[in-house]
Order: C-alpha cells, then structure tokens, then sequence
C-alpha cells in the first residue's frame, strides 16, 4: 500500500508563492505517475500538472507558466511550486499517483491509484 501526504498550503496575497509537497511512502516503485489536481468550492475536481519517471512535465494550460512541478526522487517527494498565485487558483490540492505502465491522458483522475488528503491553498485578493 501507498500513502501519499501533502503540505504546504496556506493563506497567501495574490501575486504570492507557494510550495506544495507530496511524499510517497510504502510501496513505492521507481517507475511513478504523479499528478496534482485540486478543487474549489462547489466545483469538480481537475488537473493541474503531472510528472512522470523519464518524461513530463505537463500543465494545464491555467497554470503554464506560473506552477513548477518537480520530483525529488530520493525524498519520494514531488513538489508543485506556485508563483503568481491569482485568487482563482484557491482551492483544496491533491495529489494522486500511479506505479508502473501508463497509457493516455494524464489528466484523467481514474487513472491514479493513490490519492493524498489534500492541502487547503487560499489566495486573498
């Protein structure tokens, strides 16, 4: 079994920076699929960046430019570093992992084994 725990929300001014962490723990293999998505209030959950073992990463078009996702593979940690943070980008972070083979889309959310608890990111206007 995997457990996946996230840190690093908070409150912060728009125009702020956050960094987000996932450390994996348990059976881990070497070959990961780790993404984030996150949700707002009264809304659906989606995708947010994805990083893979040997590939990615991959943004959603929201946050291109802005979000930095990274992998510490020695840590089993990936990270999501949020700069410019805009009131719309508030919301409860998760992240979600798959070990082994990948097919398709990464912004699938069935696709993924584990999630974490989420992280409660709230940007003020």
């Amino acid at each position: 079994q995997v457990q996946l725990v996230e840190s690093g929300g908070g409150l912060v001014q728009a125009g702020g920076s956050l960094r987000l962490s996932c450390a994996a723990s348990g059976r881990t293999f070497s070959s990961y699929n780790v993404a984030w998505f996150r949700q707002a209030p009264e809304k659906e959950r989606t995708f947010v960046a994805a990083i893979w073992s040997g590939g990615g990463p991959y943004y959603d078009d929201s946050v291109k430019g802005r979000f930095t996702i990274s992998s510490d593979n020695a840590k089993n940690t990936v990270y999501l570093q949020m700069n410019s943070l805009k009131p719309e980008d508030a919301a409860v972070y998760y992240c979600a992992a798959r070990y082994g083979s990948w097919w398709g889309s990464r912004t699938v959310q069935m696709k993924y084994d584990y999630w974490g608890q989420g992280t409660q990111v709230t940007v003020s206007s």
